[in-house]
């Protein structure tokens, strides 16, 4: 019987580690997900629909105003710069500076550019014909930049106006003294766009 114990007792941890090292071996199942389910819907709160909005009394139309506006309006870009309602303004020898003469000039243009706000235009910058080619450049250029200021001053927005400067180069009469001289040292505009 001591044989039989021995036996037994040598057997038991053998049994053990076989139990622990199948234990070991075996392989873990992940764990089933299982779906959620839904979320409850949401109450439902029933809501009248809007009023309707309120009329708006239309104001008297003015016929004759909005056939002045149409027929300006309605012209082609050179029947406009042919006869523009947009008038150049004029320069004191070598000089940019806007005198009170320019700055009504300027404030009625302003005006006829805030009436049609769809309006492109171009300032040129003009010069009389004495002066090196150079100089007349940079002084129309000069020129058209503070006629473009002072817009930008009343309110008309800087992408709808450009500049360029012609020099002497397209004078406006040709003769060569100063009655001439005062009519070709201007800034013109262009209606370039609408």
């Amino acid at each position: 019987m001591t044989s039989r114990l021995a036996a037994r007792t040598a057997v038991f941890p053998l049994v053990v580690l076989l139990a622990i090292f199948a234990g070991a071996c075996h392989k873990k199942q992940p764990p089933v997900a299982r779906p959620l389910p839904p979320p409850p819907p949401a109450p439902t709160v029933e809501s009248k629909p809007p009023a309707p909005p309120t009329p708006v009394p239309e104001a008297p139309a003015q016929p004759s105003e909005r056939v002045a506006e149409d027929s300006i309006g309605s012209k082609s870009l050179d029947e406009l710069n042919r006869n523009s309602p947009l008038k150049p303004l004029f320069y004191a020898l070598d000089s940019s500076d806007v005198d009170s003469a320019g700055q009504a000039t300027l404030q009625a243009n302003a005006d006829v550019l805030k009436k049609y706000m769809s309006w492109q235009i171009t300032i040129e910058g003009h010069c009389d014909e004495r002066g090196t080619a150079e100089y007349n450049l940079a002084l129309g250029e000069r020129r058209a930049v503070a006629a473009r200021t002072y817009l930008l001053s009343l309110g008309i927005a800087a992408d709808r106006i450009k500049t360029v400067s012609y020099g002497k180069e397209f004078p406006f009469d040709p003769g060569h003294d100063e009655s001439a001289w005062s009519k070709n040292r201007r800034a013109h505009f262009v209606v370039t766009g609408k």
